[in-house]
């Protein structure tokens, strides 16, 4: 099992890392990639050296991808050709695509999620077709959620798709998820 997470300028420090730390808990290989360059520099000014760049790495070796929110990490995501041409080419593939907080908006976007129920960040929901208050949604290969608050939840749904629910229940043990 192998997971890309694309991290643009002002990506939600919160949202990126807890999936990050999750996954790789979980046994689950992450890759973060850096949309522009090694070293990112996150919404609150944190910088982060990525394991690759966007340019380096083959989307076809990968089972899903995961797109953190933050603002301007969203927008800057949104804004990359190449960001956009992994998302429609794993969507026609049926692999896994999960989205936090203005991520969202991106998928909607591009008409990912027409036929989905979704969420996103509070506030934004008139730009989904079906949006949900729930703070993490699961459509078919499309899992939503809402922000920073929602990003545990999140990338426990993320494990439970990509593993199984025993891993799930292992984990939050193992963090002290009551």
């Amino acid at each position: 099992m192998k997971v890309m997470i694309p991290f643009a300028e002002g990506f939600e420090e919160i949202e990126a890392l807890t999936v990050v730390d999750v996954l790789r808990r979980a046994g689950i290989q992450v890759d973060t990639v850096g949309v522009v360059g090694s070293v990112i520099l996150s919404a609150h000014g944190v910088r982060m050296m990525v394991d690759k760049r966007l340019n380096e790495i083959n989307p076809d070796e990968y089972d899903a991808i995961i797109l953190p929110g933050g603002n301007p990490g969203y927008i800057n995501l949104g804004r990359s050709g190449k960001v956009i041409e992994i998302i429609k080419k794993f969507n026609s593939k049926n692999k896994l695509i999960a989205a936090i907080c203005g991520a969202p908006s991106i998928l909607a976007r591009e008409r990912l999620l027409d036929d989905k129920k979704a969420t996103i960040y509070p506030g934004n929901e008139k730009l989904l077709a079906y949006p949900r208050g729930n703070p993490v949604v699961v459509d078919g290969n499309i899992i939503t959620s809402q922000g920073p608050g929602t990003a545990m939840e999140f990338a426990l749904k993320i494990v439970e798709k990509l593993l199984n629910p025993a891993t799930v229940e292992k984990l939050k043990k193992e963090l002290v998820i009551l």
